[in-house]
């Protein structure tokens, strides 16, 4: 496993990058209504990431084809920006990588869409919940499982699925580096986090069941039981007292 230590200085100019992500979700962020199309919503993001003198990773990036992703209801991760049309009732999760100075910053939220269900308001406020409680354990010494274990024990508790085949990433120089943050774990297993690791955790909790698929466009992940599914990230460095999470920017 080649994990690569950033410095401080690596990790002060990647904070830019990060910052630029979490900027475009918060722009993105009222724009999201029914009646607008996931293609209007990458166009926005697309000409605000440009506008900041940076590029958004996912475009043309092993083939994808667009500057965001875009996953709704079903969609587990990987969505395409298309001529699908927000709905009043949908959850939509935004991922957004951003490039700049050579570094790479990730980061995505799940939207409610007009008045959603109770069960999916649940669901989306429970993600982000997940994802929060993993950060807080992120220090030097603890391993990979711990973060996993963490996130899985607290959804299984609800009745919820945790996608295993679809994890968080080391980041920096590549927009995809080792080591692989799954979000199901055992404790002490995996891993073992140290200074200077930079690396994504974004769990991806599911209504129903974990297991998915991917669609003939290669990208595309869908639930296989049909029920909603919803994603939280952050990008985040490990100091020596705990972590800092370089795209929580409030």
């Amino acid at each position: 496993m080649d994990v690569k230590l950033k410095t401080r200085e690596e990790i002060m100019i990647m904070r830019e990058s990060c910052v630029i992500a979490a900027k475009t979700l918060d722009m993105i962020e009222s724009y999201i209504k029914p009646g607008i199309s996931t293609l209007e919503l990458d166009k926005l993001c697309h000409d605000f990431i440009m506008n900041h003198n940076a590029i958004p990773s996912p475009l043309n990036y092993r083939g994808f084809p667009k500057s965001i992703c875009t996953s709704i209801n079903d969609v587990v991760c990987h969505g395409i920006p298309d001529k699908t049309v927000l709905s009043d009732g949908d959850i939509i999760n935004v991922d957004v990588t951003v490039y700049k100075n050579n570094f790479h910053g990730d980061t995505s939220r799940t939207y409610l869409v007009g008045k959603v269900s109770d069960e999916d308001q649940k669901l989306v406020e429970f993600t982000k919940h997940c994802l929060d409680k993993a950060i807080e354990i992120v220090r030097p010494g603890i391993h990979i499982g711990d973060i996993g274990h963490c996130i899985q024990t607290l959804a299984e508790a609800e009745g919820y699925g945790v996608v295993d085949n679809y994890c968080g990433h080391g980041i920096g120089r590549d927009f995809h580096e080792d080591p692989s943050v799954v979000h199901v774990g055992k404790p002490n297993t995996g891993y073992l986090i140290r200074e200077g690791m930079v690396f994504t955790i974004e769990p991806m909790i599911n209504r129903g069941s974990a297991k998915n698929y991917c669609m003939d466009d290669g990208w595309t992940v869908k639930t296989r039981d049909g029920s909603n599914s919803s994603q939280f990230e952050h990008t985040m460095a490990v100091t020596s007292y705990g972590v800092d999470v370089l795209t929580n920017i409030h």
